[in-house]
């Protein structure tokens, strides 16, 4: 793809992994990972809150991808990362 196809909520793929665009600057694109993501959550233990409770687990939540500002990272494409994205999926 080029820089003049993307458009903010633009989808294409790049590797094995779906992306929205969320920017386009001058030469970069910003977006955002479609695909189930691991989150981290802390929390205050209820019997010592001088203790906090952590868990992980894998989010397909869609209100992550609400934004901005977005509940996930952004990522930045470059010039070069640009070249290998696709509106289809490649499959290997």
């Amino acid at each position: 793809m080029q820089h003049s196809d993307f458009s903010i909520g633009l989808e294409f793929w790049c590797g094995i992994k779906r992306w929205r665009c969320t920017d386009t600057g001058t030469r970069v694109v910003v977006a955002i990972s479609l695909e189930p993501r691991e989150v981290d959550r802390s929390e205050a233990d209820p019997n010592d809150k001088t203790k906090r409770i952590e868990t992980k687990y894998v989010s397909t939540d869609p209100r992550d991808l609400n934004g901005p500002p977005y509940g996930v990272v952004e990522s930045v494409f470059d010039e070069y990362d640009i070249k290998a994205c696709s509106l289809e999926r490649e499959i290997p």
